[in-house]
């Protein structure tokens, strides 16, 4: 798309298994923690990544920063290769893309204060004075609801809530184009979640950010996102918009996940069921279709062969051999 300010194109990521029991079973030697991904996000837009723990989310995202480096596949940002860029040159595109992470705590060092672990990438990335750097920093310390006088505290003196305030603050401070924000409230209370992703939204609304949001809570997802990617076993299996998703799911996978999401309405249409079995080992996937042994349609061509991601109506995508 033109208006892409992402654009990932057939991104893959293996780790090689060198010794130990999976490597009699697996002939390439290699776990597979994302296949074959592709998907772009437009300026201003929300994308979600939704899937179960195990399925690539989290990779995917570091790949996307360059945290990982791919295997294959393409990444632009803003029409530029990123896989291209050598270390100094990606070092100028790391303040339009920036990270938040799940862990409040684990992602910020407890040594520094919150204006240095704020202020770092000021320091790095701008000309501003000392005095400059923390005017800014105390203006968005205020933007994301802590007290400017806090810029001398360390993050152990703080609430986890509190924390993934600051995190978020680290994040906005460059004015980045495109924000991943990887599970940011899954291990918050549900009053301090709510307040975080109100405080997103407003900071989207403002500055017109980019979100690629992942997740596994399908009710935020459906409140945040305009569109969403739904992941298993490192493949996509379905993306839509999100209304289109959540109104009309195709893949059996979308519809037990969101089966399985409470619900604030517990009379819904759509009924519930449980997927059989566990989710098998990326280290040794199923052949064909990743999903096969779980999906109660199956047929012999899902055994036989991969379902490639098909466009079946407008903005919907699918990867399924059934009709």
């Amino acid at each position: 798309m033109d208006s892409s300010l992402l654009t990932v194109q057939s991104l893959t990521k293996y780790y090689s298994i060198k010794e130990g029991f999976h490597q009699a079973k697996n002939r390439e030697g290699k776990v597979l923690a994302v296949d074959d991904v592709s998907f772009d996000i437009e300026v201003g837009e929300t994308l979600s990544i939704v899937g179960e723990s195990g399925c690539g989310k989290t990779t995917l995202a570091k790949l996307v920063v360059r945290l990982l480096e791919p295997h294959e596949g393409k990444i632009f940002f803003k029409g530029i290769d990123l896989l291209g860029l050598n270390s100094k040159e990606m070092r100028k595109i790391r303040k339009e893309i920036q990270m938040i992470f799940q862990d409040p705590y684990a992602s910020l060092n407890p040594r520094l204060t919150v204006g240095e672990i704020i202020g770092e990438g000021l320091e790095i990335n701008s000309k501003f004075s000392k005095t400059q750097r923390t005017s800014v920093i105390k203006l968005l310390l205020n933007e994301v609801g802590l007290n400017p006088k806090d810029t001398d505290r360390y993050p152990r003196e703080f609430s986890r809530g509190q924390r993934q305030r600051i995190n978020i603050a680290r994040a906005l401070v460059l004015r980045p184009s495109l924000i991943i924000a990887d599970e940011p409230v899954s291990a918050l209370d549900l009053s301090i979640k709510s307040q975080i992703i109100n405080l997103l939204m407003e900071s989207q609304s403002k500055y017109k950010y980019s979100y690629l949001f992942i997740s596994h809570d399908l009710n935020l997802v459906k409140h945040l996102s305009s569109r969403s990617v739904i992941m298993y076993l490192g493949r996509i299996v379905e993306m839509a918009e999100t209304r289109e998703l959540f109104e009309n799911p195709l893949h059996i996978y979308t519809r037990a996940l969101i089966s399985a999401a409470p619900r604030p309405y517990p009379q819904s249409s759509m009924g519930r069921f449980i997927l059989k079995g566990e989710v098998p080992s990326p280290s040794n996937p199923p052949s064909g279709c990743h999903f096969h042994p779980r999906c109660p349609l199956v047929k012999n061509i899902c055994k036989r062969e991969r379902p490639l991601l098909k466009q079946v109506s407008d903005n919907h995508f699918l990867a399924c051999h059934l009709p």
